[in-house]
């Protein structure tokens, strides 16, 4: 049977997937592989781990003859690099991006560099510690120069998977452009303060191609490059819808993709917490976030507790218009400091026990959260595109996407069916094909 297979690397789940010819999924393989920590102590990804992992199922499957592998791509999490020494081994440990930097660090960066907000607002990506992967690169040179200097290469996550597969090393635009603070938007090159410092000589060439072939002994097999995985999740809307459109990908982060607007960040913009992403191709994606999944799920525990029902109660209750009607307190988020659409300090606490019923609360919490939603999307020009598709897991929630519909009545709002849609987007972007659809996977939302 002949395959594409994408290897997806989350930070929880490893696995690899194969697609048929029609895009169909036969045969996905995950596992959870344990973390190590980093010289400092601080959690990180094993990287020793994971390349043995991949290389290991890699083999596996080139050796499986029940598959004739076409395809071959990678679609792994940002903001993470694999640094290579002169003999493509890992010179560090794969540093988390949850790691805090040094706030002297910091000074000296902008206090040589200029202005944060000014970088900010070039780059497309707020301060954001080791969250701006360009960070990463400036803290080892500065503090750890005997390491900074024995790299070679440094590969996003993504290209170092791809680099285990193939050999080949390369930079892409998914992951130069997601919020790493290493790209600028202005002049569409790396940013000056990363030419001063030098760093983009430690970044492979990026690659304009979207594939390129290769050979593993006989065997000639068609290669992508490697994606961020947010990014890649776009390209299979990218493919089959043909007018503009807002993404929202939906979990424990709300991110909203607009492919169609891509104007440099304002600094109302930066505050609100949009950045840029660049597309495979690397055009600009203007996005913003709210931590929605975050939040739901610590006010369904409040609810819970007050209401002394079971903590997944929320998954049974059904649409209710009259409880809509109902005139009760404004909802106050307790996750959203310093993100989001409203990220000042908020000091007052939203009122569960103002409701009769837990059925009551839960509407008015998702009330709060697409209303808070409605202005993070306005911030992103949801008014130059004509529809909006919400992927994940907030898709299936249908008081959710009735309320999403309902406060933005002009738009068609689709809910999506696309579990997979990292891995069909890597699948996708390294075959090309001419056209794509998914319309057993999507249903218009009425009001």
């Amino acid at each position: 049977m002949k395959v594409t297979a994408v290897f997806d690397i989350g930070r929880t789940n490893k696995k690899y997937v194969l697609f048929d010819e029609k895009y169909q999924i036969i045969e996905e393989v995950a596992e959870s592989l344990p973390e190590t920590t980093d010289e400092d102590g601080f959690p990180t990804e094993n990287i020793e781990l994971l390349t043995k992992w991949v290389q290991e199922r890699w083999n596996d499957l080139k050796n499986n003859p029940k598959y004739q592998i076409q395809a071959v791509n990678a679609a792994a999490y940002g903001a993470s690099l694999v640094h290579l020494d002169a003999s493509n081994k890992p010179v560090t440990p794969l540093y988390s991006y949850l790691k805090p930097l040094p706030e002297s660090l910091l000074n000296q960066f902008y206090s040589k560099h200029g202005d944060p907000t000014r970088i900010s607002l070039q780059t497309g990506s707020p301060p954001m510690g080791m969250l701006n992967s360009g960070m990463q690169l400036y803290w080892l040179k500065h503090t750890k120069p005997e390491v900074y200097a024995k790299i070679v290469s440094s590969l996003h996550l993504p290209q170092y998977i791809l680099f285990l597969l193939t050999g080949r090393k390369a930079s892409d635009y998914t992951s130069i452009g997601c919020h790493t603070a290493l790209w600028s938007f202005e002049m569409w090159d790396y940013h000056e303060w990363v030419k001063d410092e030098a760093i983009q000589k430690k970044l492979p060439p990026v690659l304009a191609s979207s594939s390129f072939i290769y050979r593993d002994g006989e065997k000639a097999i068609q290669s992508g490059f490697g994606l961020h995985d947010s990014s890649s999740a776009l390209v299979p809307y990218r493919m089959a819808v043909k007018k503009p459109f807002v993404l929202l990908s939906t979990g424990t982060w709300c991110i909203n993709f607009n492919p169609f607007y891509s104007k440099p960040l304002t600094s109302q913009q930066l505050d609100r917490d949009c950045m840029n992403y660049l597309t495979p191709e690397g055009s600009g994606v203007t996005t913003s976030r709210l931590f929605m999944g975050r939040e739901h799920d610590f006010q369904v525990k409040r609810i819970a507790e007050y209401f002394h029902v079971d903590g997944d109660f929320y998954k049974k209750v059904a649409f209710n218009e009259e409880i809509l009607k109902a005139d009760t307190p404004k909802f106050y988020a307790a996750c959203m400091t310093g993100n989001g659409p409203f990220p000042e300090a908020n000091t007052k606490e939203w009122q569960v026990s103002a409701f009769a019923t837990p059925e009551a609360a839960y509407h008015h919490l998702l009330k709060g959260l697409t209303d808070m939603l409605t202005v993070s999307l306005n911030l992103i020009g949801i008014n130059e595109v004509q529809a909006i598709y919400i992927d994940g897991g907030f898709s299936k929630n249908e008081i959710f996407t009735r309320l999403v519909a309902r406060n933005f009545p002009e738009h068609k709002v689709y809910a999506t069916d696309l579990p997979y849609a990292t891995s069909l987007g890597a699948a996708l972007h390294v075959t090309r094909p001419q056209s794509f659809e998914f319309i057993n996977e999507i249903r218009e939302v009425v009001a």
